[in-house]
């Protein structure tokens, strides 16, 4: 081989690995910057989104942790009162939990999710204008605080609901929800308050009694729904809405104390897009506000059905997040 030949060569070697270089440095295909990033939050999956299957018999509650792992999530939120029918089998409340828990414990393990709270419902008015009466739902609290303990949840999500005059209301809510955070401080148990209708989703007033409580394990569970202050005929629930408060807004106003969030759902056009509320607004509101812990996903909608309405719901959760500042 000639030198002129050989210097030749070794220039277009040369220039060659040069190209290759400039491509791979290309951020436009470096595979770093095409890959998906993780999401800021985890996604847990509420047990209300397949309410009408638990409650039709078609699926246990038992079964809960394992239907959760076989749809991809990594954390579930427990609603007491689907577990209303298992717990009438037994003598007392106690020893159906004494005998439920275990159970529970043992499938979130075997299915390898993690438990993260209990949603409780209908064990009286912590907001009672009637001092007897709200202490008596402290009390009836107090075991699912334990059972929430004993599962290894950080939290259980409780109502407030009470009289209609809003300071008696506001005292009310102080005293009684005061209490049970005490209680679930001692057993390292946060309880939170989501904005579940009535004064309870007056974010702002809401955000004066916890703040006025002041214990770092009470705190909110901002909603993405749930906003509806007053319905028709003042009921509570089913009824048309007819004072609502800004949503955006108001889960701004929640985010500075929330131990929780749950993403909530009702219908979906064709882009796969909730019908009724921004995603990606409200996710950068919640990032914005430093927040990482699970989001719940909680299906509500009539059109699909449970499983595609949790399915879209979370699908919307992550193509949401990739959009974020």
């Amino acid at each position: 081989m000639t030198s002129k030949l050989y210097a030749a060569l070794l220039f277009l070697f040369i220039l060659a690995g040069c190209k290759n270089e400039k491509k791979a440095e290309n951020p436009a295909e470096s595979p770093t910057e095409t890959a998906q990033t993780e999401p800021f939050f985890n996604i847990s999956l509420a047990q209300w989104s397949l309410h009408r299957a638990f409650q039709s018999g078609d699926l246990s509650p038992m079964d809960f942790a394992k239907k959760a792992n076989e749809m991809g999530f990594e954390g579930i939120e427990y609603v007491s009162q689907l577990y209303n029918a298992e717990m009438e089998k037994y003598e007392s409340a106690q020893v159906a939990l004494d005998s439920i828990l275990p159970k529970l414990k043992a499938s979130s393990e075997q299915y390898g999710v993690q438990n993260v709270l209990i949603m409780v419902d209908g064990e009286g008015n912590l907001a009672s204008e009637d001092e007897t009466e709200r202490n008596t739902a402290v009390d009836d609290h107090k075991k699912w605080v334990d059972a929430a303990a004993y599962l290894g949840c950080h939290a259980i999500r409780v109502n407030l609901i009470g009289p209609k005059d809003k300071e008696l209301f506001k005292q009310s809510a102080i005293d009684g929800l005061g209490k049970l955070a005490e209680y679930g401080a001692s057993k390292n148990i946060e309880v939170i308050v989501e904005n579940h209708g009535g004064y309870s989703s007056d974010a702002a007033f809401l955000m004066e009694i916890i703040n006025a409580i002041n214990k770092p394990n009470c705190g909110t569970l901002p909603d993405f729904g749930n906003f509806c202050m007053e319905r028709e005929n003042g009921e509570m629930w089913g009824a048309p809405c007819v004072k609502e408060y800004p949503r955006y807004q108001g889960i701004e106003e929640l985010m500075p104390k929330a131990l929780a969030v749950s993403a909530k759902s009702y219908d979906f056009n064709e882009k796969g897009e909730e019908t009724s509320m921004d995603y990606s607004k409200i996710l950068q509101i919640v990032k914005d506000a430093g927040y990482t812990g699970f989001i719940g996903v909680e299906y509500e909608g009539d059109d699909l059905s449970e499983e595609e309405g949790i399915k879209h719901t979370k699908e919307l959760l992550l193509k949401s997040a990739q959009e974020l500042n």
